[in-house]
């Protein structure tokens, strides 16, 4: 590509960019994240990005997104309007990996962009104040408070933010699980059943689910441990911690903390 067609791009805090021929312009819908936000071909970062066409358009390229990457100038350059595969012929591996990465879809980015709007007409019918922001808003905050890139940092940095203070240095993670299924009997991997599933899903006052806390004050596995538990009718729980599954957990030693309601919940 030549200096004067060069695409250049902008990165925003919410992944996507800008670009247009000379100069900034809409919304385009290539994602840095798809490439890692490094170059496609040396794998630099933090450097200002340039579009590159993966086949040149001097050569039957088109401006599809599954045609385009980001490089930085020097590989833009030293690439010109050579086919990738000429490009690259001493490197095979990054070959392979840059054209299979070109053709993978961005279901994230795909399913955000198709409910974002929804979303904001849902929000904005509670009648509670909603406030939206531009990408390169979020970034201009993100940086002015020496933010980390994450995206539960960006939803803090979104709008007009005068003062921010961020006193977790992760956020909660929140799972969905589900309450379970009608399966009345449990199978090996050819189907057939081997084992009964009790109707009850209640045992000791304790069900599948529920955070508890058990101190261990005799045997072997004396302590003190918090997680989630399942629940079988004999009433010795496994207990789901950070550091891993504890099995045979007497019911005697718990206490509930958290209820069932469908979801995990960890830092």
């Amino acid at each position: 590509m030549t200096s004067a067609k060069q695409l250049r791009i902008r990165m925003h805090g919410n992944g996507h960019v800008r670009f247009c021929k000379g100069g900034w312009g809409s919304d385009a819908p290539l994602d840095p994240t798809k490439w890692n936000r490094r170059c496609a071909y040396c794998s630099i970062e933090n450097v200002p990005f340039e579009v590159e066409h993966i086949h040149p358009k001097s050569k039957g390229g088109s401006d599809r997104v599954s045609n385009l990457t980001i490089a930085s100038h020097w590989c833009n350059q030293a690439k010109g309007n050579q086919d990738i595969r000429d490009f690259l012929s001493g490197l095979p591996d990054s070959l392979n990996r840059i054209l299979k990465q070109a053709k993978s879809p961005l279901k994230d980015a795909a399913a955000v962009n198709s409910t974002r709007w929804a979303l904001l007409d849902a929000l904005k019918q509670t009648g509670l104040p909603v406030a939206t922001g531009t990408g390169g808003q979020t970034k201009f905050n993100r940086t002015r408070f020496r933010l980390p890139k994450a995206h539960w940092l960006d939803a803090a940095c979104v709008g007009q933010v005068e003062l921010l203070e961020v006193p977790i240095s992760k956020p909660l993670l929140i799972a969905a699980k589900g309450h379970g299924t009608r399966q009345i009997c449990g199978t090996d991997k050819f189907g057939p059943p081997t084992r009964h599933r009790l109707r009850t899903q209640v045992h000791k006052g304790f069900q599948t689910g529920d955070i508890v806390k058990a101190t261990v004050t005799a045997g072997k596995k004396i302590g003190s441990y918090v997680g989630r538990i399942l629940c079988p009718a004999s009433g010795s729980f496994d207990i789901a911690t950070k550091s891993g599954r504890v099995a045979g957990i007497s019911h005697k030693y718990c206490k509930s903390i958290h209820k069932k309601d469908g979801y995990s919940y960890a830092f």
